[in-house]
């Protein structure tokens, strides 16, 4: 996972729905555009690494739920689980 070299230990530490939270704020506050420039470069990284954090959040929910498959072969694999 190389994009968790690239996350903040602030941002490492929310769950996905805080830090979920704080990316939708970021991006309210973006979309008003009544901020400084500086702040909003500022709050335009943070909400990359707050994304890139929701994103491995999700990949390893998604590893998670996986379901584990034995082929005749024997080999293992993994498909993705069926959530109807």
């Amino acid at each position: 996972m190389a994009d968790a070299a690239h996350i903040p230990p602030d941002i490492a530490a929310l769950s996905f729905e805080d830090a979920l939270a704080e990316l939708e704020r970021i991006v309210r506050q973006l979309e008003d555009g009544r901020g400084k420039l500086d702040d909003a470069i500022s709050s335009y990284e943070r909400g990359t690494a707050l994304k890139r954090h929701c994103e491995a959040k999700l990949r390893e929910a998604q590893a998670k739920i996986d379901r584990i498959t034995v082929a005749a072969d024997g080999t293992l694999g993994t498909e993705p689980a069926r959530i109807d």
